[in-house]
């Protein structure tokens, strides 16, 4: 993995994305889409997602990995997503709020302007607007997954000359976080 998962920080951008709807709930396929987009936005905006999570391609498009086992409270962090986010059936619900102190202000900015962007899309919509991506078209898995290269997305969205930067940035990163974070995130 290219860049770190942080769990906090994902919990948060889910959570903002979550306060932004009226009922503090959605579908998490939706949900899943949302969080797919703001990362890659990022990613283009800054060269580093806001979640660090992997993406998958799938049936119904790209996907965060880990968030999706989160969500099926298949991940070892599960207990901690579950203390703020319920899934109940087909919906993610804000049970608690982790507040917004893991996420800049220009990642709180991209959820909400990726929230209102896409605020009038339910998650077939949000399904059809995936399968436009040029990486998730490269790497279409049938109704099986597959990951998504870093390479696919960062030609997709203008930065393939951008790679060796933004893997050196995201390993400084990585060492800075373990020299000067400790071993939490």
């Amino acid at each position: 993995m290219i860049f770190r998962f942080e769990i906090r920080k994902t919990i948060q951008a889910a959570a903002e994305l979550l306060r932004l709807e009226r009922a503090r709930q959605m579908n998490y396929m939706r949900l899943l889409k949302l969080l797919y987009i703001a990362d890659r936005e990022s990613l283009k905006e800054t060269g580093r997602p806001i979640t660090g999570d992997r993406a998958v391609a799938m049936e119904r498009g790209p996907v965060l990995s880990t968030v999706l086992d989160l969500i099926k409270g298949q991940h070892i962090e599960s207990p901690t997503w579950s203390k703020y986010l319920r899934k109940e059936g087909y919906h993610l619900e804000l049970q608690e709020d982790p507040g917004k102190g893991g996420l800049s202000r220009y990642e709180i900015g991209k959820l909400q302007e990726i929230s209102r962007r896409y605020e009038d899309c339910d998650e077939w919509d949000m399904v059809a607007i995936a399968h436009e991506f040029e990486e998730w078209k490269r790497n279409d898995p049938g109704k099986s997954s597959r990951p998504i290269p870093l390479d696919d997305i960062l030609s997709a969205i203008g930065r393939a000359g951008d790679r060796e930067s933004i893997i050196e940035d995201a390993r400084d990163e990585a060492i800075f976080d373990r020299f000067f974070a400790g071993p939490t995130g």
